[in-house]
């Protein structure tokens, strides 16, 4: 009976990768799940001691946010914001995600350059700007809800451009030739085969743009005459006010939200990918 050798090669593989994922890792932890549990302590904290072992628990802060209406009320309101950027640079993006694919490689290289060059410019120089324009074009929109979502999709749109056109870009030509030489319309090959396949794209901006635009500082500021988001919210109660743990609370309040609406966005993805199988 022959002796079956078991080779160590892909165990000394597994260490060897173990080894080499292991410091991002440590970033990870470091960086990002220690702050969040510092700021879940907090959240839960009093006083102005900031000793863990001097502090005291209270579940004051989530209350006192859940029974204040200004606070619900810019939660909202940023929520709604986000969404209709969401919207708007989808409605946007996606026809202009599509209409770099059907160019040349050259100039594609050369749109894709000019949609993300705004993106290395201050925020806040871009944000101005776009104030000045908008006080010389329409200025009575200026603290509305308007002017807030057309700065929003001014500094988010390249979010939702890149990440569709990076997937139509890799859509198999094929497929599409294939629908057309069975009789489909270009229209009806673009909603049967491209548009599905295209839906990766869709989410991944969806959910690039949603996050950030629902915590955003910069843009009620100077387009939304400090209005009350959630995010300048924060900011005031956390260093204006020097109240750490009330604006934990609120922090952790609207990771929860963010957190189901990113885990209600791979549903429909799973769903989808389902629906199609």
């Amino acid at each position: 009976m022959e002796e079956v050798k078991v080779t160590k090669k892909p165990q000394k593989k597994k260490v060897l990768n173990s080894l080499l994922i292991s410091p991002y890792y440590f970033i990870l932890f470091a960086l990002i799940l220690i702050p969040i549990l510092i700021m879940v302590v907090y959240s839960f904290t009093e006083g102005e001691s900031r000793n863990f072992f001097q502090v005291s628990f209270t579940f004051k802060n989530y209350t006192s946010f859940f029974v204040n209406n200004v606070y619900l009320y810019a939660m909202q309101r940023s929520i709604w914001l986000a969404i209709l950027t969401t919207l708007a640079t989808l409605i946007i993006g996606y026809p202009l995600a599509y209409f770099i694919t059907q160019t040349k490689p050259r100039t594609q290289g050369l749109l894709i350059v000019l949609i993300s060059a705004p993106m290395w410019i201050n925020l806040v120089i871009r944000t101005i700007a776009l104030q000045q324009i908008i006080e010389m074009i329409i200025p009575d929109i200026l603290g509305t809800n308007t002017a807030m979502v057309i700065g929003l999709v001014h500094v988010f749109l390249p979010f939702m451009v890149l990440p569709i056109y990076t997937v139509l870009q890799k859509i198999d030509h094929g497929l599409i030739e294939a629908a057309t030489d069975l009789g489909a319309s270009n229209f009806k090959a673009f909603l049967k085969v491209t548009f599905p396949l295209s839906l990766t794209g869709v989410m991944s901006g969806i959910l690039m743009v949603f996050l950030p635009a629902a915590t955003t500082l910069v843009i009620p500021k100077y387009l939304g005459n400090n209005v009350f988001l959630i995010g300048n919210l924060i900011e005031r109660v956390s260093i204006l006010a020097g109240d750490i743990g009330y604006g934990s609370a609120i922090a952790i309040v609207l990771s929860i939200v963010m957190m189901v609406m990113i885990l209600l966005v791979r549903k429909i993805d799973k769903f989808k990918e389902v629906e199609d199988d």
